[in-house]
């Protein structure tokens, strides 16, 4: 391949790579290259990597190269590049989870995430910035679209690397709104599984009972290709179970059948979205017709956001208690609040709002035998402007506090140009269907747009 071939293969998403690469069109070790070509090109702007090995990662790809060259059996991300967030355990590179107090820190193992895409084939390609502990103070990451705005967090490097076409895909994790948020600001597809579906096991440890697993990438087929190979058992995470493991991605490809309907959703907190937020979802709603039903979240439930935070601020009280006392003075003063907050908490208090959780997500169900997906905003609008903060979790917390899936489309866009994401929530454990709706809505919108262009 000549130069420019190399600049427009990093442009690929993860099915167009694959078939690129399996093919025969271009080799690991090229799309390796040019990924690195463009991390080069862009990192001093974008900031989204805390770790990148070009010698190892290129080892990486001549290896998968060889094994396909002399006919080997190749798994379904066979050369693919991925990015892994920082807060995600690697054995053969630094993991330091965003904070100088685990500055140098050498996993010996790699999460059971990393290891099942390596098993599949796939490249880590490096370690992605994380906001502090996957917390809410930023990294040093910038929104590819507009470097003075946030890319949000605790996800951003993924969010970032994956926006500015330095990988295909990546890892990252919500325990708030750490996928769906950067997603969404930084204008590419952000998908979290249902709870339990994917081992957290080699993973920074937050919360329990919210912590989830996530993908970045460019479409919702490349998010079923990339989740797929990952979701399954692992004995040392019980909140996995030994079921069968979904077919995302033939489900994701086929046409409903029949067109799917939607329980649009202003959540209690619907007053914090922009007015552009509002009426832009207000116009999507008006454009599905009879397919868009309102729906209003229990007001039994609207305490959720209470509860969310009770469990998640006790959890990291626990979780960071050693990093508390031997050096609180070089945590943020948000992290120091959550987790004095955390202290402070309750045995009955965290015990009564660990216990609303599957009543909570009970309380969906009866929407959806109605309906194929929820339909929200996944953030209250555009990336903001400035990188203090990694803006408001709070569009995000319902779906993680439910363990429901949740999937981001950048199908809207702001009045600045910025992008803004459309948030579907789906019954919990049934992720296909969710990303078959999600797939028939982006051709949806695009016949909206293509009828209006």
């Amino acid at each position: 391949m000549n130069a420019d071939d190399l600049v427009d293969i990093t442009s690929l998403g993860v099915a167009q790579a694959l078939a690129v690469l399996r093919e025969g069109r271009a080799s690991a070790e090229e799309l390796v290259g040019a990924c690195l070509a463009r991390i080069r090109a862009d990192e001093a702007r974008v900031h989204a990597w805390a770790f990148v090995d070009e010698t190892r990662a290129l080892e990486q790809a001549r290896n998968v190269d060889r094994v396909r060259r002399e006919g080997y059996p190749t798994g379904p991300l066979h050369g693919l590049p991925v990015g892994i967030k920082d807060i995600i355990d690697t054995a053969d590179m630094p993991t330091e989870d965003g904070t100088v107090l685990h500055a140098g820190r050498r996993p010996e193992h790699d999460a059971a995430v990393v290891a099942r895409l390596r098993a599949a084939g796939a490249i880590i390609l490096g370690k992605t910035v994380t906001t502090e502990l996957a917390t809410y103070a930023p990294g040093k990451t910038r929104n590819p679209y507009n470097p003075e705005h946030t890319p949000g967090g605790s996800s951003s490097g993924s969010a970032a690397a994956v926006a500015a076409h330095m990988v295909p895909a990546a890892l990252g994790t919500q325990t708030n709104g750490s996928v769906i948020r950067p997603a969404a600001y930084c204008g590419v597809y952000g998908y979290k599984p249902s709870f339990g579906l994917v081992p957290r096991t080699g993973i920074l440890e937050q919360s329990r009972p919210l912590d989830q697993v996530g993908f970045l990438a460019r479409s919702v087929e490349d998010l079923a290709i990339i989740g797929e190979p990952l979701i399954g058992y692992d004995e040392r995470d019980p909140a996995t179970r030994p079921i069968a493991r979904p077919n995302l991605r033939e489900v994701a490809l086929q046409e409903p059948p029949m067109p799917p309907s939607f329980a649009f959703t202003k959540t209690p907190n619907w007053d914090e979205a922009e007015e552009q937020t509002r009426l832009a979802f207000d116009e999507v709603a008006q454009a599905l017709g009879s397919q868009s039903m309102p729906f209003s979240v229990p007001s039994i439930f609207h305490d959720a956001w209470q509860w969310h935070a009770t469990i998640m601020e006790a959890d990291l009280a626990r979780s960071f208690h050693q990093e508390y006392e031997r050096g609180r003075e070089r945590l943020s003063e948000s992290l120091r609040g959550q987790i004095e907050r955390g202290r402070r908490v309750s045995a009955v208090d965290y015990n009564n709002a660990v216990a609303r959780i599957d009543a909570t997500s009970a309380a969906f169900e009866e929407i959806f035998d109605r309906c194929d997906a929820i339909l929200t905003a996944a953030t209250a609008g555009p990336a903001p402007l400035g990188l203090e903060s990694t803006g408001s979790a709070a569009f995000c917390t319902l779906w993680t506090f439910t363990g429901m899936p949740a999937v981001t489309l950048p199908l809207l866009h702001a009045e600045n140009g910025m992008p803004m994401g459309i948030q579907l929530v789906g019954r919990r454990g049934d992720d296909a269907r969710l990303l078959r709706t999600a797939r028939w809505l982006v051709g949806w919108v695009q016949e909206q747009e293509r009828g209006t262009g």
